[in-house]
Order: C-alpha cells, then sequence, then structure tokens
C-alpha cells in the first residue's frame, strides 16, 4: 500500500513536470475535481436551506397556526371550560383552549378587507400559541373587550395606526339557516399588530373570547371550536382521532396536515429532487476520473510495463490508479466541504444583503417567513462524502483493472 501511494504520488508529479505533453489529461482531471466540488458545495448549502425551511416551519409555523382543532359543524360547544381540562390531560396534549372564529371585514374609513375573526381566551391562548413572541403593542394575553389585535398586512392595506378605530362586519344567519341577515358591526382599537410573515399577517383579527360570544349570541359556556398544542407535531393527526374520541359533542377533526400539509410535503419533495440531481451531478464529475485515468493509463504503460518486470503486483498497480482517482476526489471534496459549510453558515446573511441591494425581497408575503433559513446538519455532509467517495472508487476500478492487464512483452518489445 505504501508502494501504492509512492507511485500515485510520483505519477501525479510526472505529469505536473510535463505540462505540453500531458495538458488535457491534466485539464480532465482538474475538471472532474472541480465538478465535484461543486456538486458537494451546491448539495451542503442546499440541504441547509430545505433544513432551515423545516425548522422554521416547526418552530415559527406551527407554534403559531393550530396543531389540532375540534370544530362544531353546526351547534356550538357547550361547557368549553371542563372539556378544556379534560384535554389537557391528554397525553401528548400540552396545552388546550378554547376559540371562536369566524369570517368577517374589517373596515377603516372607506376601505374593506377579509379577514378571520378569531376569538380567544387571553389566558388560555398561551398554552397553545407562541402568537405573542410576533406580536407589537399589546399582546393577546393582554387583549381586553373592545380592542383586536390585526396582521400587519391587514394594517398596511387600511392604513392604520396602533390606537385607531377599526370595524369589524360579522355576518349573520337567522335561526332557520336559508337567509343572510345584515352583517353586525362593531367598532374595536386596535392594540396589537402581528408581524409574522406569510398569509396569517393578511388575515388574522383576534378579539376577546367573551367579545365574540356577545357578537354571535352564545353563553360563556358556548364556543366553536377547542385547539390543542401537542409535544410531537409529527404525530399531531394521530393525537387528534385519539383525543377526539373523549369529547362528546359533534366535531370536525382537523390538524396542521390538512392545512399546511401540502408545504411539509414540498419540503420533503424539493429534498429529495435535490438528492437525486445533485448526486447524479456527483456522479457526472466522478465519471470524468475514468476518462482521465484512461487517459493516464495509456500514457504510462511503459512505466507500468517497467515495474511489472521489476515484479510489481497486479493488486500494487491496481491500488496506484484507485489513489490516483480517489486524489482527485479527496481534493474536491475537501475543498467543497468547506465551500459549503462556508455559504451555509453565511447564506442567510448573504441573502438578506442581495434583497436589500435588488431592493425587493422574492419571499415576502409569499411564505411563512422572509428571510432564508439555513440550518447545518452533520449527518448531510458525512452522507454526502460518503456517497461521493463510493462513487469515485466506482469510477477507478475499470481503468485500475485495464492498468492490470498491460503486457509488458508488447509494450517494451515496440
Amino acid at each position: 500500500m505504501l508502494l501504492s501511494a509512492f507511485l500515485s504520488k510520483r505519477f501525479r508529479a510526472h505529469s505536473g513536470s510535463n505540462e505540453s505533453q500531458n495538458g488535457f489529461v491534466s485539464f480532465i482531471a482538474k475538471a472532474s475535481t472541480i465538478g465535484i466540488l461543486l456538486g458537494v458545495a451546491v448539495l451542503i448549502v442546499a440541504l441547509s436551506v430545505i433544513n432551515g425551511f423545516e425548522q422554521q416551519l416547526v418552530h415559527r409555523l406551527l407554534s403559531v397556526v393550530p396543531q389540532v382543532e375540534y370544530v362544531a359543524p353546526n351547534r356550538p360547544i357547550e361547557q368549553w371550560p371542563s372539556k378544556v381540562e379534560n384535554l389537557a390531560k391528554q397525553p401528548g396534549v400540552t396545552g388546550a383552549a378554547p376559540f371562536i372564529s369566524v369570517n368577517g371585514m374589517a373596515q377603516y374609513k372607506s376601505d374593506l378587507k377579509a379577514v378571520e375573526v378569531r376569538g380567544v381566551s387571553p389566558e388560555l391562548e398561551k398554552n397553545v400559541s407562541s402568537i405573542n413572541q410576533y406580536t407589537q403593542g399589546k399582546l393577546i394575553s393582554q387583549l381586553d373587550l373592545d380592542e383586536v389585535i390585526l396582521g400587519a398586512q391587514i394594517v398596511k392595506q387600511l392604513q392604520l395606526q396602533q390606537g385607531d378605530l377599526v370595524t369589524l362586519l360579522i355576518p349573520q344567519v337567522n335561526q332557520t339557516g336559508s337567509d343572510i341577515l345584515a352583517p353586525k358591526r362593531v367598532t374595536l382599537t386596535l392594540a396589537g399588530i402581528v408581524k409574522m410573515g406569510g398569509p396569517i399577517d393578511s388575515t388574522a383579527a383576534f378579539i376577546h373570547l367573551a367579545k365574540a360570544q356577545s357578537l354571535l349570541g352564545y353563553s360563556q359556556q358556548q364556543v366553536t371550536g377547542l385547539r390543542l398544542q401537542v409535544n410531537d407535531v409529527f404525530y399531531a393527526h394521530q393525537i387528534a382521532l385519539r383525543v377526539g374520541q373523549t369529547i362528546p359533542d359533534y366535531v370536525y377533526i382537523s390538524s396542521w396536515f390538512r392545512t399546511q400539509g401540502s408545504l411539509y410535503q414540498d419540503i420533503q419533495m424539493v429534498r429529495t429532487i435535490v438528492y437525486i440531481v445533485v448526486f447524479l451531478i456527483i456522479a457526472v464529475a466522478s465519471f470524468n476520473i475514468v476518462s482521465s485515468l484512461v487517459m493516464e493509463v495509456r500514457e504510462k504503460q511503459a512505466n507500468i510495463a517497467i515495474l511489472k518486470t521489476m515484479g510489481a503486483k497486479d493488486s500494487t498497480i491496481l491500488a496506484t490508479f484507485v489513489m490516483q482517482g480517489l486524489t482527485q476526489a479527496f481534493v474536491g471534496v475537501v475543498l467543497g466541504c468547506f465551500v459549503g459549510v462556508f455559504l451555509a453558515l453565511n447564506i442567510s446573511s448573504l441573502f438578506t444583503w442581495l434583497s436589500q441591494l435588488a431592493g425587493a425581497n422574492p419571499l415576502e408575503g409569499v411564505y411563512f417567513i422572509e428571510f432564508l433559513p439555513s440550518k447545518l446538519v452533520w449527518q448531510d455532509i458525512v452522507i454526502t462524502v460518503i456517497v461521493t467517495f463510493i462513487l469515485a472508487v466506482l469510477a477507478t476500478i475499470y481503468p485500475a483493472w485495464q492498468a492490470t492487464r498491460v503486457d509488458p512483452a508488447k509494450v517494451l518489445g515496440n
């Protein structure tokens, strides 16, 4: 093995000293190294961004949007305090709270904006939502009866300022449910602004639970739904089905997989596509090693023949050219890891700088975040390095085997 390493080093040094004669072979070798470098770097950066989106999905979006909801379709849920207390004790549940949800309109002067009016309990909402972290002004836990908290996009569209009076229009349906009555109008003070990024900023309108009950004619014991927070968001649907059996009311069961599941599936699909595409790029770069080694074997036939006449074994020749190819891959992998890790750790700052330079943020108002997240997972780097070396080894086997088939009598006889 030491002899093979020594011979591989001498062959590389010999190739470098005859640049005019071996320029094309050297170019192919460098091209394969650069291809591996770029492939490894791109894979590390892409996976880090995907991991960042998944982390933000769990710790940002799913900490605010309902993880599990039980919604009454026909009649309100009765005696909600006892049911919330019972739900909070169920295995896998970390918090429970009531809510009243109804679609409505927010009006300021002559401007209107469709909103989802959500009546919440200031005392219990913190058990199921981290919305307070993204609220400016008064928090939901401090919400009074005559106050409302709106999303930042609603505030921007209606040109509101904190402290302004906002009118909410709540639709009414008569008892038979066949006719729509004139909407109820209620004027509230804008006490806080939710600025999280994404659809929540353009739809959310939070009011006090008691205010929502009075607007819809409900008693203090009636709500339209119950909301849960669970200890493992990826098992939310299973927990929702199991815990839902303890509710005596007729309710619709909903989890975040129904409302946000497509986003999570998109993230996983992009991860799979990135793996496939970038590994194909690395494979192409790795198999460029085949071309460079095949040409090098042909140019080194005389050297190989002399080594064989001096007693070199086929295994020594094989290991020499395998090491030759692995050296190219090693340089590409090391430099690719360095570049990839550096970019992954700084991609968020780089994206912000480029957005400021361009004067526009392509993520603004599109996703639930307005920055490019990144989370470097060392297991991804390990998998990338291992797969790249496996491809490199496979690429070196054929030309190295061809080197062992050189016939000294034919080569030296000519």
